[in-house]
């Protein structure tokens, strides 16, 4: 028997919302932090406002060296020394590993840590924010995905979605993970850029025409580069990829548009979480994802000037903000 069902390594908001979910539901879970962060947890478990609101205590390794074996390790850590981190953990006895960070990068680092065997795709639509005073704010709850990166049916992937939703964060297991970690990563890239460039809550961004101007542009460039992959775009992720990059501009833009006045009803306080770093000080998500799309790119002999702008534009915001500090 595994030490541990669930090993999340990574305690910022996404990993303490699966987390806290799944230790309230009776799995044996390690929380693998650090710092301040894992003397709150050790001292306080996790906290969860908003969507929902309990405390829960949780087990939690200081050294990554210390898990010897865990069913299922998931990564919510922030992508930049997503490698280093891995590396800690390849003496671990794990059943699968997946990721719900951006990007398809994480992918391949799993693969490389561990093996493609062990390795499952998954995106989360799911959102929160940690607070200043180590409480989580679960803003959003639409789905976790995840499947088998060679788009079989598989067992393990329907199992693990099944335990995620019955503890409370909805979850579902699907054939054509790849083609809706595309579609999402497409989505992400406009949204992190327009958030990290305006510094407004989501609806703000998404609701000025201009802004989602700018948006949609960046989406359809990403798009081009999935097209060059031959990956297939669905509208079935965070934002609805395949339409925006299809059919007239101003038609993808009064979709945008309109999921401005979503996200003001149902959340307003939501922010992307390179906001969140952002004005926390914390290094932004770039080379591992917008300079990831541009490598892939470049590769191919495509041109796509908004994501390059934009990718120096970031990167140019995240060292000023942090020499600031």
């Amino acid at each position: 028997m595994s030490e541990f069902d669930f090993a999340i390594l990574g305690a910022g908001a996404m990993g303490s919302i699966v987390g806290a979910h799944l230790a309230r539901a009776g799995h044996r879970v390690a929380m693998l932090a650090r710092g301040a962060r894992a003397e709150a947890l050790e001292r306080h478990g996790i906290t969860i406002r908003g969507l929902a609101e309990f405390t829960t205590p949780v087990d939690t390794l200081r050294n990554p060296e210390a898990l010897r074996s865990a069913r299922a390790l998931i990564v919510a850590t922030k992508t930049p020394g997503t490698a280093a981190a891995l590396a800690g953990l390849r003496h671990a006895e794990l059943g699968v590993a997946l990721s719900i960070q951006n990007g398809p990068l994480k992918n391949e680092l799993l693969a490389g840590a561990f093996g493609p065997g062990r390795v499952l795709g998954a995106l989360a639509d799911t959102s929160g924010e940690l607070l200043p005073g180590g409480e989580v704010l679960f803003t959003r709850n639409v789905n976790i995905m995840i499947g088998e990166l060679d788009g079989s049916e598989s067992t393990r992937a329907r199992d693990l979605a099944h335990t995620i939703d019955a503890a409370g964060v909805r979850a579902a297991a699907t054939r054509e993970i790849v083609t809706l970690e595309w579609s999402k990563f497409c989505g992400w890239v406009g949204l992190m850029a327009l958030a990290v460039s305006t510094r407004a809550e989501t609806w703000k961004y998404l609701s000025d025409p201009d802004a989602a101007l700018v948006l949609v542009r960046l989406v359809r460039e990403m798009g081009v580069l999935a097209g060059a992959l031959g990956i297939r775009l669905s509208d079935q992720a965070v934002l609805p990829a395949a339409s925006i990059c299809s059919g007239p501009e101003s038609a993808a833009v009064e979709i945008v548009t309109q999921m401005g006045g979503q996200y003001r009803a149902t959340a307003p306080q939501h922010r992307m979480s390179s906001l969140q770093d952002l004005l926390a000080g914390r290094p932004l998500e770039v080379n591992e994802t917008l300079g990831y799309a541009l490598e892939r790119a470049v590769a191919l002999g495509l041109e796509l000037p908004m994501l390059d702008c934009f990718r120096h534009l970031v990167a140019g915001i995240d060292r000023s903000r942090r020499a600031a500090a």
